[in-house]
């Protein structure tokens, strides 16, 4: 069986697939392929290892319904036309779990820096402005004690929450669709809900799938509720939040900080006003990027297209229903 993969990924993931006796092609160039590149390449091979940002819509399954199986190597599966994925018969997977404690260090660093203007601080070092201080400039906040937020207390969020919990003693309130059974118990933490989650942070941190509900949750009215020395925190997509509006909080005063490692679009331009702000910590995208982390994620892909190539179940499915009359 032939599999392609379309973006350099960790070895361990290649030798286990070779070792499974999958014909590998791949491509080697920096960044994302371009859907006509990935539909031609997909022509050719029986699976697709998909890394990176890819658009997987009607237009893709149509013309690459022969596919056996799709392995992602992400944990979010927001590009992916799922409805026409199980129309057309094809298992879908991605790497759940294996990237939430790097992901959840990335949150709890950009609260940190963001609480201590740090990156806008070093960035007057490397511009040789470092001169003499005076004492009531540039002053960040202190977190110990403070409430914490979380929009989406899964896997990432609990692990944040855990951090805070124990580094700085923060309360944890969050929202979910349904409450977190082990919330109470092993956090303390409270669920509330929406409103109360914005007027009641004094960081509010985003770990939520970006869906149709969840788009643009983050605008002009949500800033507008949360308190104005509040610091808001997106590590899941940048399609959650409203740019504009979040810049206008942060100038305005509404808002008193931002940590982003997700932007709309990405990567974000260089000349963007947001980088300009002290009160603002962006980083690119590297949530999971520890070499622990992305050799997990490499190696559970290639598990679920070796498991689906055996006419296994995929153990990470997303579009499950595709097993119900076949597995």
């Amino acid at each position: 069986m032939k599999v392609f993969i379309c973006r350099t990924i960790p070895q361990k993931a290649i030798d286990s697939l070779q070792q499974a006796g999958f014909d590998i092609s791949y491509r080697t160039e920096p960044g994302n392929i371009l859907q006509s590149d990935l539909i031609n390449a997909c022509k050719q091979v029986d699976y697709l290892f998909a890394a990176g940002h890819n658009l997987l819509d009607e237009k893709f399954f149509e013309q690459c319904s022969h596919l056996k199986g799709i392995a992602l190597m992400s944990a979010g599966y927001d590009s992916v036309d799922l409805e026409a994925a199980t129309k057309h018969g094809i298992p879908v997977s991605n790497t759940p779990d294996v990237l939430s404690n790097a992901t959840a260090d990335i949150a709890f660093l950009l609260m940190l820096a963001v609480s201590r203007k740090a990156f806008f601080m070093n960035r007057k070092i490397m511009n040789n402005e470092w001169k003499d201080f005076e004492l009531t400039e540039h002053l960040g906040v202190e977190l110990d004690g403070k409430t914490l937020g979380i929009f989406g207390l899964g896997r990432i969020g609990f692990e944040l929450a855990r951090k805070a919990k124990v580094a700085y003693n923060m309360d944890i309130i969050y929202y979910n669709r349904h409450p977190n059974s082990n919330a109470k118990r092993l956090l303390d933490a409270t669920y509330v809900n929406y409103d109360e989650l914005l007027t009641r942070s004094d960081v509010l941190s985003v770990h939520a799938n970006l869906t149709a509900e969840t788009k643009g949750k983050f605008n002009k009215e949500a800033f507008k509720r949360m308190k104005n020395t509040a610091i808001f925190i997106n590590t899941a997509r940048g399609g959650l939040h409203q740019e504009e509006d979040l810049y206008t909080a942060l100038t305005s005063g509404e808002l008193w900080g931002a940590g982003l490692d997700v932007t709309n679009p990405e990567p974000m331009a260089f000349d963007n006003p947001l980088l300009s702000l002290p009160n603002v910590a962006v980083l690119p995208h590297i949530g999971s990027a520890t070499t622990e982390a992305r050799d997990n994620m490499a190696l559970m892909a290639a598990h679920n297209l070796i498991a689906a190539n055996k006419h296994i179940k995929m153990p990470q499915i997303i579009n499950k229903e595709i097993y119900e009359n076949n597995i």
